[in-house]
């Protein structure tokens, strides 16, 4: 049996931080995920200056993505197997949710 495919969901997501605070931004958002979320068992690993891997487990399946931080975005990828794309748009929705929350405490000075 061929296994289903995988979509490679991309996702945008805006800020005018400094590249160094994005930074901070997106570890703040993963560990106030795996805070909430522990029971999919988050992991997060920079794999360079500017990018990091991360992965959690749904359903009894790994999802694999990564975040990458640029000077006015950052950008979200996730592989969303065939079984799981009914809730891709939720995924996302909480991880842009999640980012953008700590966007705004960046930007009052709480991190």
């Amino acid at each position: 049996m061929v296994p289903a495919p995988e979509v490679l969901v991309k996702h945008a997501i805006k800020h005018d931080l400094d590249v160094a605070t994005a930074k901070k931004v997106t570890e703040k958002a993963y560990d106030s995920y795996k805070a909430r979320f522990a029971e999919y068992k988050p992991t997060f690993a920079w794999v360079s200056d500017n990018k990091a891997n991360v992965s959690f487990n749904a359903k009894g399946i790994t999802l694999a993505g990564s975040f990458t931080i640029l000077p006015s975005q950052i950008d979200f990828e996730l592989d969303v197997p065939f079984l799981l794309r009914p809730f891709q748009s939720k995924a996302v929705e909480v991880v842009e949710n999640e980012v953008k929350e700590w966007i705004q405490k960046a930007k009052a000075g709480q991190i």
